[in-house]
């Protein structure tokens, strides 16, 4: 079997992000703002918050994992793929994001 480049351990495709560097500090500030989102609303859980705001804070928690899924997928289809010159390994990882988003992205 090819190696793929691909860690599928507990069912997850896991690439090496270690090209994330250079948005590296925006990427953590999102995940800190994501963090405090979801902290809010296990507290608005804990508190019994009324059901509409306890909505609105999921809908904010998703939308800020979009937003930071989007970052990393634009990141990553600039650098490993658009600017890929290598055919073979720019179709390997177009199909590997292929496979990501048909995946996760329901």
């Amino acid at each position: 079997m090819a190696d793929t480049g691909l860690d599928t351990r507990q069912g997850y495709i896991v690439r090496d992000m270690a090209r994330v560097s250079p948005t590296k500090t925006k990427l953590l500030s999102r995940v800190r703002r994501i963090g405090g989102q979801v902290a809010a609303l296990e507290k608005a859980l804990e508190s019994d918050t009324d059901c509409t705001e306890v909505l609105v804070q999921i809908a904010a928690a998703r939308g800020a994992m979009h937003g930071l899924m989007m970052e990393v997928l634009d990141d990553h289809l600039l650098e490993h793929i658009v600017a890929e010159p290598d055919e073979t390994k720019r179709s390997d990882e177009a199909a590997a994001v292929i496979q990501l988003l048909r995946t996760y992205v329901k």
